[in-house]
């Protein structure tokens, strides 16, 4: 049954839970290029939203003047009309390289990819992203200037013959990817990130096949060097098998997050947190790639991140299996009691969805 409508109050995700609530596409384009981006208010009063982006996306150069290759680095767009809009601040990576030559393994400049920023209320930044499977933490006192990166230890790609895994990091079997063509271990990918008072999560995908989501957790001042692995040692798993071979779009929605679950994006709703989340399904056939995409919903069971969490029975959230366009890629934020999921609405633009009361 749906929940009755509170008069003068916007839905919150409790009631999209409970079925009184829906998305509503209002921002076909915020300006905003296909990419993964996290958006907060800003200490200008302006909304800041943090997107990975390239020259092939959006005309980017690095601090020597050099074209951004594809994914990109993080760029810096503000918005003034409470997110209707964003525009870039300069089209150079918010990064700049130390050196007269950027370098991908000491920079990430080419792939500082999937970025989730958080802010604590004495004012300090924090951002996670990925680069190459692995998780990197920077710090900022003003959201622009950033230090150097430091490695959220253990996120990475691997193979048994380097060092041995948990069972909930392996890579399992997939019908449409041949053994060998995946490392056997991983854990990091695109992360998610979130304060609660002292203390810092990074949130990370584990494994493949079934893919599960993971946490770290350690005091904020520490960063990345105070980051352990949470006690529980998996929030919540994705799908435990591919399903019918042959089954798509909508018949294939059920398994949506079976190879891979990550991207989290975390909000407190009253005592309980909610995660968006990227599932991936993955190949549709041999030499596909990953081509099956959905954006899944899931709420902690009581008020703690660090425990277990439950998986919405509607998932996919925005619809059925979707191509490689960012669909899983969501940046939830709750704004004056509205809240406001951005994310890809085409294969060339990122809009927004707002929370509103119906089904």
């Amino acid at each position: 049954m749906a929940r009755p409508t509170r008069v003068g109050a916007p839905p919150s995700l409790d009631d999209f839970w409970e079925g009184g609530a829906s998305w509503r596409l209002d921002v076909v384009d915020a300006g905003l290029p296909v990419g993964e981006s996290d958006t907060l208010p800003g200490p200008d009063g302006l909304l800041w939203s943090y997107l990975h982006a390239s020259g092939r996306s959006a005309g980017i150069v690095d601090s020597n003047g050099q074209r951004v290759r594809f994914p990109g680095c993080v760029t810096l767009w503000k918005s003034g009309d409470a997110g209707v809009h964003f525009e870039l601040t300069e089209p150079v990576c918010l990064i700049p390289c130390p050196e007269e030559r950027c370098d991908s393994v000491r920079d990430h400049v080419d792939q500082q990819q999937y970025p989730r920023v958080a802010r604590h209320r004495n004012g300090q930044w924090v951002m996670v992203y990925e680069w190459r499977g692995w998780n990197f933490i920077r710090t900022s006192e003003d959201g622009v200037t950033w230090s150097a990166p430091a490695h959220v230890a253990n996120t990475r790609q691997w193979n048994t013959s380097f060092a041995r895994c948990r069972a909930v990091e392996r890579v399992g079997e997939h019908p449409f990817l041949a053994t060998g063509d995946d490392y056997q271990c991983s854990a990091g990918g695109p992360p998610g990130i979130y304060v609660e008072g002292e203390t810092l999560y990074v949130l990370v995908a584990l494994g493949k096949n079934p893919g599960s989501m993971g946490c770290y957790s350690g005091p904020l001042a520490r960063g990345a060097a105070g980051l352990r692995q949470c006690a529980t040692e998996w929030l919540f798993s994705g799908a435990d098998w591919y399903g019918p071979l042959e089954a798509r779009g909508a018949a294939g929605s059920a398994f949506f997050d079976f190879r891979m679950v990550s991207s989290a994006d975390v909000v407190r709703v009253g005592d309980r947190y909610y995660m968006t989340y990227e599932g991936v399904r993955g190949p549709s056939g041999y030499g596909t790639g990953d081509d099956q995409f959905g954006l899944g919903l899931a709420r902690s069971l009581g008020p703690w991140i660090d425990g277990p969490w439950e998986k919405y029975a509607g998932n996919p959230i925005l619809g059925d299996l979707a191509a490689d366009m960012g669909i899983g890629h969501a940046d939830l934020l709750v704004l004056d009691g509205l809240t406001y999921l951005y994310t890809a609405t085409s294969e060339r633009t990122r809009g927004r969805y707002t929370l509103v009361w119906g089904e």
